[in-house]
């Protein structure tokens, strides 16, 4: 799978740019605030259909202009089709060979890319918030029906904690509605749970031994889900759903008081251990960047494993952030099999035969030559 040609109109502070690409490896050079991370951003919008950045799609449009639009030549299971992506005031088109698709979960999928950014250090020490994010982004491209069903649930979450502020506000009125309502956030969150599970027990069966290699032998990797309810992954989706019941109505007059769903999927988090103890709390910088960086490297390979081809591989200013063993190891790992994009100041200091071998392209104020 790679990106052959990619086309930004208006999307960021780019103007007009048309670029191809090498199926291996590209690297994009250039200082600080020139374009290069609004390149890079832009490959992942146009397979999740937002930013990694940013949560308001209005940022990418560029000022005074009307609208934004990214779109490209995919090559995937040796057969070649346009992915377009245009934002405007009035929302977001996204078209997958040339037809518009009506549902995000339709879209999704179609072009599979593993971002590793500095922030992405953060998935180990940071809240879980980004922890949730980057399961959800994951599951999402291997199986779309996910992204429906997590956003039907947010949707309903929404609604729910909404009708709790007023119940809060007035404790006497009736519940029925809110019954009504935690019903269906109950079917939603048992599916996104059960996915959740089947997910991590796939990306164990990868980061373990990545880990281990990176690590020389010395540590193992274990990978923990950190549910809001007494389920486990042992548990069908029937027994979710009962336990979920159970456990919403004892918490009812709570979360009454609360105003706030207190327990479900927005609430669940993960825990990574190394040799034992919780690197989250105990592990040194070194433990941490090598988990980030096990985790990274075994969705590529989930990704194979499940789609078939390796995903496209976004390496934005992380290069630098790694020292020269987990350099090396990364860089061996993807050696001629992934088409990788790395966005860096300098590649002074990073030696390595693969990216002897890169096209290379130089930013500058919004405009990229060879």
């Amino acid at each position: 799978m790679h990106i052959h040609e990619l086309t930004l109109t208006n999307y960021r502070n780019y103007d007009q740019l048309q670029l191809k690409f090498d199926d291996k490896i590209n690297v994009i050079i250039g200082e600080n605030a020139q374009g290069k991370t609004n390149m890079m951003e832009s490959i992942y919008v146009l397979a999740f259909s937002k930013s990694h950045r940013t949560p308001r799609d209005k940022e990418l449009i560029q000022w005074d202009k009307e609208y934004a639009k990214i779109v490209g030549s995919i090559n995937k299971r040796n057969r070649s089709f346009p992915l377009e992506i245009q934002f405007s005031p009035k929302g977001k088109k996204a078209k997958l060979n040339h037809i518009e698709q009506k549902r995000l979960s339709d879209y999704i999928g179609a072009l599979n890319v593993v971002m590793f950014a500095p922030e992405d250090l953060n998935l180990v020490k940071g809240s879980p918030q980004i922890r949730r994010r980057f399961i959800d982004m994951e599951i999402g491209q291997i199986k779309p029906v996910y992204i429906y069903h997590l956003g039907q649930y947010q949707k309903i979450l929404k609604q729910r904690n909404f009708l709790l502020k007023n119940l809060q506000r007035n404790k006497t009125a009736d519940r029925t509605m809110l019954q009504v309502l935690t019903e269906q956030l109950i079917e939603h969150a048992a599916v996104i749970v059960e996915r959740r599970f089947s997910f991590l027990e796939l990306l164990r069966k990868w980061a373990k031994p990545i880990h281990q290699g990176i690590s020389r032998g010395i540590e193992d990797l274990e990978i923990n889900y950190i549910a809001s309810i007494d389920v486990s992954e042992d548990d069908n989706r029937e027994k979710i759903v009962k336990i979920y019941h159970d456990k919403f109505s004892s918490l009812e007059d709570k979360e009454v008081d609360r105003g706030s769903t207190l327990i479900g999927p927005h609430r669940d988090d993960l825990a990574f251990n190394v040799n034992g103890k919780d690197v989250q709390t105990y592990g040194s910088q070194g433990q941490q960047r090598t988990t980030a960086l096990s985790l990274k490297l075994a969705e590529i390979e989930l990704i194979y494993n499940e789609v078939g081809e390796y995903p496209i591989l976004l390496l934005d200013d992380v290069l630098s952030e790694l020292d020269d063993f987990r350099q090396s190891h990364l860089l061996n790992t993807i050696q001629g099999k992934v088409q990788t994009f790395v966005s860096t100041t300098s590649v002074d200091g990073i030696k390595h035969e693969t990216l002897d071998k890169a096209e290379i392209f130089r930013v500058e104020n919004g405009t990229i030559v060879k």
